[in-house]
C-alpha cells in the first residue's frame, strides 16, 4: 500500500482521450501535461476537468521534451492500437496511429537527456501488441524501456474483474530505480495477471531483456458485484427501441448457438439483458456471412468505437417470448468504463462510443495506482535535473 508521501505526484497522460486515466489515477495525483489530438475528446477532457491549461490539444509529434514542464513521477500513455508496429529499425510503421508510439517516446529520450526521465512510465495497449509481428513488437517496446535504464513488467488486466464487461488489456509498467521494486515484484508470473500470450512473449525475450524484466505482484480484487442489468438505462428513459422487425432480423442473423441461448433465455421466463455483436464470420464453404452473436453472461462484450453501424453494441431483453431490442446508449457505455456519475457525457451515441470505446477503464487504473504505480512512484527517487 502506498503512503501519503507524495500527495501530489506530477504525471503526464498522452493520448488523453477524454481523461479516464487521470480519473483512475485520482486526487493524490496532479496532471502537469495532457496531450490529446481529437478536438471532440479534448472537448469531453475539458467538461470534465475544467479549462484544462495543462491539456496540449494537437498532434504528439509537434511537442518538444521543452513543452513537459518539470519532472513528472509518472508518463502515461494510451497509444493507439491501429496499425500496430514497433519491430525492426522502426519500419512498417505506415500505419499514423500506431507510430505515434515513438513520438510520444522521443519526449521521453529528450527529458532523460535532460535529466527529467520519469520515475515510472505506464502503456496501456491491446493484447495483440503481445503478437504484432510475431512478437517483435513487444521486444521492440521492452528494448526501448529498457535502453533508457527501465525495469520492464507487464500484466494483462480484463475490466471485467470490476465491471460488467469483457475488456482485457496489456500494461506495460516500467521503473528506473532498482530500489523500487523491493516486496512489488514476485519470483513467478501471477496466473491472475499473465496470460499465456504473455508468458510467451516474456520466454521470446532475448536473454538481455529477461535480465532487465520483472514480474509485478499485484492483489486480486475483491468479486464484482454489479452485471449487465445493473447499468441499464430503465426501460422508459429509453426511446429508440428497434421496430419489431429490426429485432427479428437480428434474430434471424443468429448461427445456431446464439440462438440457443436465447431459446433458453426465453424458456426461463424471467426477465434477462443481454448484448449482441454483429460480425462477419466464415460461412463454411468459402465466403462470409454476417452473424448476430449473443452474449447472456451477464456481461457486455467490449466497448469498440463505431468503426460501422455493425461495430455498435446492441442491448437485447427478453421477457418469455417477448424479445426486445435497442442499441447501448452513451450512458450505459460510460458506465461500463466505471467513469463517475458526473462525468459529462456527449449528446451523440456515436461521440459517445468513440469517446469510450477508446479508452481505459476507470477502476482498473485505479487498481494499479493503489497497489503498484503509488509504491513505486512513491519509493523511486525523483529525478535529478542536469545542469
Amino acid at each position: 500500500m502506498s503512503g501519503p508521501r507524495r500527495a501530489g505526484r506530477p504525471f503526464y497522460e498522452f493520448f488523453a482521450g477524454g481523461g479516464m486515466a487521470r480519473l483512475g489515477l485520482g486526487e493524490g495525483w496532479t496532471c502537469a501535461l495532457a496531450n490529446e489530438w481529437d478536438a471532440a475528446k479534448a472537448q469531453a477532457y475539458r467538461a470534465r476537468f475544467g479549462a484544462a491549461p495543462e491539456l496540449r490539444v494537437g498532434d504528439v509529434a509537434d511537442l518538444a521534451p521543452a513543452d513537459l514542464p518539470g519532472r513528472a513521477t509518472l508518463a502515461w500513455a494510451s497509444f493507439p492500437c491501429q496499425d500496430l508496429s514497433l519491430a525492426g529499425a522502426r519500419r512498417g510503421l505506415a500505419g499514423a496511429r500506431s507510430g505515434t508510439f515513438f513520438s510520444f517516446w522521443r519526449l521521453i529520450e529528450g527529458a532523460a537527456v535532460q535529466g527529467r526521465a520519469p520515475a515510472v512510465i505506464a502503456l496501456e495497449n491491446v493484447v495483440g501488441a503481445l503478437t504484432s509481428h510475431d512478437g517483435r513488437d513487444f521486444e521492440a517496446l521492452v528494448a526501448l524501456l529498457s535502453g533508457q535504464g527501465y525495469r520492464v513488467g507487464a500484466l494483462v488486466i480484463d475490466a471485467v474483474r470490476f465491471l460488467p464487461q469483457s475488456r482485457p488489456r496489456l500494461f506495460v509498467i516500467a521503473v528506473r530505480d532498482r530500489g523500487a521494486i523491493e516486496g512489488l515484484t514476485a519470483a513467478a508470473p501471477d496466473p491472475l495477471w499473465t496470460t499465456p500470450a504473455l508468458a510467451r512473449a516474456e520466454e521470446a525475450l532475448p536473454d538481455a531483456l529477461r535480465r532487465r524484466w520483472v514480474w509485478w505482484r499485484l492483489p486480486a480484487p475483491p468479486p464484482r458485484n454489479t452485471d449487465l442489468a445493473a447499468i441499464l438505462e430503465p426501460d422508459p428513459a429509453v426511446s429508440a427501441w428497434h421496430r419489431p422487425e429490426q429485432t427479428a432480423r437480428l434474430i434471424d442473423l443468429m448461427g445456431p448457438a446464439s440462438r440457443a441461448r436465447l431459446d433458453a433465455m426465453q424458456a426461463a421466463g424471467a426477465r434477462r439483458a443481454a448484448t449482441l455483436y454483429r460480425r462477419t464470420r466464415p460461412d463454411g464453404h468459402g465466403g462470409k456471412i454476417q452473424r448476430a452473436e449473443l452474449r447472456c453472461d451477464g456481461i457486455a462484450g467490449c466497448l469498440r468505437t463505431p468503426a460501422g453501424g455493425s461495430s455498435r453494441q446492441t442491448v437485447v431483453i427478453v421477457e418469455g417470448e417477448r424479445v426486445r431490442s435497442r442499441l447501448l446508449t452513451g450512458g450505459e457505455a460510460a458506465r461500463l468504463m466505471g467513469v463517475p456519475d458526473d462525468y459529462p457525457i456527449p449528446k451523440s451515441a456515436t461521440a459517445a462510443q468513440h469517446l469510450f470505446g477508446d479508452g481505459v477503464a476507470v477502476p482498473v487504473v485505479r487498481w494499479l495506482a493503489q497497489h503498484l504505480l503509488e509504491p513505486l512512484a512513491d519509493a523511486a527517487p525523483l529525478p535529478v535535473a542536469a545542469e
